[in-house]
């Protein structure tokens, strides 16, 4: 074996696929997305109490969107890149 082949073999890979960064980005984004629906509901006055905060979209919603962004994005992460699926 000659010193070519073996600077040749040494290719450097990363661990995921672009795909799996965009799906990274976009499940990330999905998260940011249920934080965002969960802020609001502030009372204008302290000492009134405001009935917003209790509203569906922040006590519902919002958490099922960031839960189901985790979701994504351990499926982003465990998909195999389609690199080590033609090997």
């Amino acid at each position: 074996m000659s010193k070519k082949n073996t600077t040749e073999e040494k290719k450097f890979d990363f661990a995921l696929g672009r795909e799996n960064y965009i799906l990274l980005t976009i499940g990330f984004a999905i998260i940011i997305f249920g934080f965002l629906l969960m802020i609001g509901g502030k009372a204008e006055n302290p000492n009134d109490f405001n009935e917003k905060i209790f509203s569906f979209r922040r006590i519902t919603l919002a958490p099922i969107i960031v839960l189901l962004g985790f979701v994504f994005e351990i499926y982003a992460i465990m998909k195999k890149p389609k690199d080590s699926e033609e090997k």
